[in-house]
């Protein structure tokens, strides 16, 4: 059996007053169990809701919750721990947690240890929908993303207040295959190149409740952006509005939501980038006027949206492609794929192109598989590829690219 990229690994599992804190027991078995040396943390809040004794229990380490020993007087250097560890981990991570770390109140056990760690940091936020939505978390989320932190995204689903929405702490099994995908050395294929993926839908607002869109869910382009990090690649994904998708930590996310916003943003990072894979789904048409109000349904008749073209990523991309510069593209066809594929490969300057058929059973969208056939600029053959998952395909994707 393969071993953990976490086997020998130092640990340290901070772990703050949540009610997810309850999954903190797990996560530090399976901590364990992929041969990891776990160290627990807890602010005084969280033994409210789990106790040190469970945690040491399955640990195999005293659990630190204070700077003293109050039997003994025994100091816990925050220091040694912050040198000690090879990982530093938040789960979960409440507003008030994160506000700290994010502003430097080193009022606790756990936020001083951060303070000083030299170690790599992953924070799992899990607190209810309106708090994580608040400007305030979003902006502390951010200023700890700029500093290089790990934000493992919190989950949607039902919450403690039974409200129903983002806010819940990433599953434990989710949370140690992040840290395996960080420890686990990088296939040299990628590495250090620049890569921009887009991905998803494109949405194009007719009023402030209707849209023009389409069906994709961007797991292509996200399985490609995994692979592509986990092959050693810095990535930079430009998505369209999609769910949760776990994410490897070598992946940095650009949201948008219209075709415009997604043009700008891939021009941005189109520009040092070494590869970029345009999978998004791009609305071809917007409304030539927006309605800043809802409109009513009109009684005596049918009301007419005027429409105007979307601007052309994959041709303004490839009009700019310096030498050097590979850019792919996706193709989704109903008729006459690959004629239609070679010609969009021309015109739009592309390197290859990925042809996909809504004609082929188990392709497009909304579904964990496709079957796609690789179209290459010059006089390459075409590679046709079986049904296989969206997580092989986009390794079979990158490894046509590396070549």
């Amino acid at each position: 059996m393969t071993s953990s990229p976490l086997s020998g690994k130092h640990i340290v599992l901070g772990i703050t007053g949540g009610i997810a804190a309850y999954k903190s027991a797990m996560l530090t078995r399976l901590l364990v169990k992929a041969g990891a040396e776990v160290q627990v943390i807890m602010t005084p809040n969280a033994r409210e809701f789990i106790t040190p004794v469970t945690l040491s229990t399955l640990s195999g380490k005293p659990v630190i919750t204070d700077f003293f020993s109050a039997n003994t007087g025994e100091w816990h250097s925050h220091v040694d721990l912050g040198l000690w560890a090879d990982a530093f981990v938040v789960a979960p991570a409440t507003a008030s947690t994160i506000a700290k770390m994010a502003c430097g109140v080193a009022d606790n056990m756990l936020v001083t240890s951060y303070l000083s760690t030299r170690a790599r940091v992953f924070i799992a936020p899990a607190m209810d929908f309106d708090m994580m939505r608040h400007p305030s978390t979003a902006r502390n989320i951010a200023t700890l993303r700029a500093d290089g932190c790990v934000i493992i995204e919190a989950a949607e689903g039902e919450l403690a207040s039974h409200l129903t929405g983002k806010g819940r702490m990433e599953e434990p099994e989710n949370i140690v295959r992040v840290l395996e995908d960080a420890f686990r050395p990088a296939a040299s294929s990628l590495s250090g190149k620049k890569i921009l993926i887009t991905a998803g839908p494109t949405y194009e607002k007719i009023d402030p409740v209707r849209f023009i869109g389409n069906y994709s869910t961007g797991r292509m382009g996200y399985a490609i952006a995994n692979e592509a990090a986990a092959r050693g690649a810095e990535v930079t994904i430009v998505s369209g509005p999609v769910g949760h998708f776990d994410l490897h930590p070598g992946v940095t996310v650009v949201h948008v939501e219209s075709a415009i916003e997604m043009l700008e943003q891939s021009q941005k990072a189109f520009a040092d980038a070494d590869i970029a894979i345009l999978a998004a789904a791009v609305a071809d048409y917007r409304p030539a006027v927006r309605y800043d109000s809802k409109i009513k349904r009109e009684e005596d008749g049918i009301r007419s949206i005027e429409l105007v073209k979307n601007p052309d990523i994959a041709a303004t991309l490839g009009n700019a492609k310096r030498p050097g510069q590979f850019l792919a593209g996706f193709a989704l066809e109903t008729d006459h794929e690959l004629d239609n594929a070679r010609r969009k490969l021309a015109r739009k300057n592309l390197d290859m192109i990925v042809l996909n058929s809504l004609r082929d059973p188990g392709a497009g969208f909304g579904v964990p598989t496709n079957k796609v056939t690789l179209v290459f600029a010059g006089n390459d053959p075409i590679v046709e590829l079986p049904l296989k998952p969206k997580t092989e395909v986009a390794a079979d994707i990158l490894d046509y690219i590396s070549r």
